[in-house]
């Protein structure tokens, strides 16, 4: 495993990436909100990435292996950090330790909605089994980077 400038700050809220399915668009906008407001930004992937040079854009790397990334996410996440993810199980595990999380497309997850989501997930896990083909998803959208572009402008001002 290696660690490339990685810093965390328990004091401050922070955002945390589950960075190797996250769209480079959704990425970049998190760049920019880290150099305009401050906020310390982590990408968590097995695979190295390109981060900008600013002092609170950081980047882990963590070793292949199923769950490695996620749970590294989970070791480090605080209370009030935000987790930008699409994996479900992930959401839950962040939500039980009062982190935030939304989705690169600008869905929250919350103690609200987790289970349902939850549910769903191996609902459509045991369809896939079965051989039902439920397609993928959709592609991302104009309409996804502005929905992630609100939701992260949310965060950003109750956590300041």
């Amino acid at each position: 495993m290696s660690q490339n400038r990685v810093k965390v700050n328990k004091s401050s809220p922070q955002i945390w990436v589950d960075a190797d399915a996250c769209p480079v668009p959704v990425k970049e906008m998190l760049f920019r909100a880290a150099v305009r407001t401050g906020v310390q930004v982590t990408l968590v992937a097995n695979h190295a990435m390109r981060i900008p040079p600013a002092s609170n854009v950081n980047f882990l790397q963590v070793s292949n292996g199923f769950d490695l990334a996620d749970n590294k996410i989970v070791e480090l996440v605080c209370a009030g950090d935000l987790v930008v993810t699409a994996d479900i199980p992930l959401a839950a595990e962040v939500i039980e330790k009062n982190g935030q999380v939304i989705t690169p497309r600008g869905e929250p997850f919350s103690v609200e909605n987790i289970k349902a989501r939850l549910t769903m997930r191996d609902f459509m896990d045991t369809l896939r089994a079965s051989g039902v083909h439920s397609g993928g998803p959709a592609v991302f959208s104009a309409k996804d980077r502005q929905r992630f572009a609100n939701q992260l402008d949310r965060y950003l001002a109750s956590s300041s």
